[in-house]
């Protein structure tokens, strides 16, 4: 195989004959995606962290936790009250994994 400077490929290569550390890099992705997307959304609708969390009722060392693309505890209540305060709704969908992820 050519050497490649591209980061997703190396990954790749790396995690395909680790399931565990495949696993990790997938809980990782979604966690840094969730977190982008309560971060744009709240931009997108011009408020601060502050604003926000006085919305949700809570503070706002937790919205900055959820925008944190390393933290692991998104939890689906916390996603609703967000969208809720945003005019937004959460909407989740299961989708089947290719061919290689299965293996």
């Amino acid at each position: 195989m050519d050497k490649t400077k591209d980061a997703i490929k190396i990954i790749d290569k790396m995690t395909r004959t680790d399931p565990q550390l495949e696993a990790m890099v997938a809980a990782s992705a979604i966690n840094a995606e969730v977190s982008q997307l309560i971060y744009e959304a709240r931009t997108k609708a011009g408020l601060t962290q502050k604003q926000l969390a006085e919305l949700i009722g809570t503070k706002q060392p937790v919205i900055a936790r959820l925008e944190d693309a390393d933290y692991e505890g998104h939890s689906l209540s916390m996603l609703q009250k967000i969208a809720h305060a945003l005019n937004q709704r959460v909407v989740i969908h299961l989708t089947p994994m290719d061919e290689q992820q299965i293996a």
